[in-house]
């Protein structure tokens, strides 16, 4: 089992800034990937960032590239989100999930992901 907590949502004017972290405890050897998903109202869930352990590759989607970064440590412990140029449509719950997968293709599906924490919720005004 994993367990993943997640932290540093708040609210936030556009523009602004915020990070946040996802504290991962139990079996960490049974995952390989850890993702940062958000989900706004009435939205499908959608994979934001992730890192892959074998390597430290790190992915992102197209709406979020060039303004977020996503960081781990060696020891699978911590994940965190560093959340740049915030815009009012980022406003979401942020969830962070670990899975072990096994192509790379495969990050942004939510079903791929065995283990999630409560969510963190984010909201940018304009």
């Amino acid at each position: 089992q994993v367990q993943l907590v997640e932290s540093g949502g708040g609210s936030v004017q556009a523009g602004g800034s915020l990070t946040l972290s996802c504290a991962a405890s139990g079996n960490v050897g049974t995952f390989n990937y850890i993702t940062w998903f958000r989900q706004a109202p009435g939205r499908e869930r959608e994979g934001v960032a992730a890192i892959f352990y074998g390597d430290f590759r790190t992915v992102y989607s197209n709406s979020v590239k060039g303004r977020f970064s996503i960081s781990g440590d060696n020891a699978k412990k911590s994940v965190y989100l560093q959340m740049n140029n915030l815009k009012p449509e980022d406003t979401a719950i942020y969830y962070c999930a670990a899975g072990l997968l096994i192509h790379h293709s495969y990050w942004s599906a939510s079903s791929e992901y065995r283990y999630w924490g409560q969510g963190t919720q984010v909201t940018v005004s304009s």
